[in-house]
C-alpha cells in the first residue's frame, strides 16, 4: 500500500509539472481502486453497488477540478480519498440514504393487533377547517391537490420555506386535535 501510495504521489507530483503521459496512468491506477471504495460504501448504506461508476466519475472530475489545490509535499492518497469520501457522501445525501423493503416479506412476524383507529374524512375535514387560513390553504394544496411546495408558493405568493413551516404547522396541529378527539 505505501509503494503505491509513493506512486501516486510522484506521478501527481509530474502530471502538475505538466507530464500529460503521467497524469493519463495515475487516473488509470486510482480508478480500480476508487471502485471499490465507491462499491464498499454503497454496500454499507443499503445502496445498490452499481451506482459506483457515477460516483467514480465525480471523484475523477473532482481530483481534476481541483488538482491545484493538492499540495505537492503532502502525499496524494489521502488527499484523492478525502475527496472520494465526500463525493460518496454526497451522492448518498442527494439520493437519501433508504432502504426499501417489501413488507409482504415480514407479513408472519407483523403483530396480530388491530389496526389503529384511523380518524372518518368527515372529522379530518372539520378538524381542517379549524386550522388558520393560511395553514389550512397549504395542507389543501399539498396533502389534498398534490400540489408541490413550489407549486404552493407560487399559488399563494409565499417563499417555499414559509410554506414547509405553514406546512408542518398545519399538520401538527391537525395531529394534536385528531388525537384529542
Amino acid at each position: 500500500m505505501r509503494e503505491r501510495g509513493d506512486e501516486w504521489t510522484a506521478l501527481m507530483r509530474s502530471a502538475i509539472l505538466g507530464d500529460s503521459a503521467a497524469y493519463h496512468r495515475l487516473l488509470k491506477a486510482v480508478t480500480p481502486v476508487l471502485r471499490a471504495a465507491a462499491q464498499r460504501g454503497l454496500a454499507r448504506a443499503g445502496q445498490p453497488v452499481d451506482q459506483s461508476e457515477d460516483i467514480v466519475q465525480e471523484v475523477l472530475l473532482a481530483v481534476h477540478l481541483k488538482r491545484h489545490t493538492w499540495d505537492a509535499n503532502a502525499p496524494f492518497a489521502p488527499w484523492l480519498f478525502a475527496i472520494a469520501r465526500n463525493k460518496l457522501i454526497d451522492w448518498l445525501r442527494r439520493r437519501g440514504r433508504r432502504v426499501f423493503v417489501n413488507i409482504d416479506d415480514f407479513a408472519d412476524s407483523l403483530p396480530g393487533d388491530p389496526a389503529p383507529e384511523i380518524p372518518a374524512a368527515s372529522e379530518v375535514a372539520v378538524q381542517l377547517q379549524s386550522l388558520p387560513a393560511r395553514q389550512r390553504e397549504v395542507l389543501q394544496s399539498i396533502a389534498v391537490d398534490s400540489s408541490s411546495i413550489k407549486e404552493t408558493a407560487a399559488k399563494f405568493a409565499m417563499s417555499e420555506g414559509a410554506v414547509r413551516v405553514a406546512l408542518h404547522r398545519g399538520l401538527a396541529s391537525l395531529t394534536t386535535k385528531l388525537r384529542d378527539a
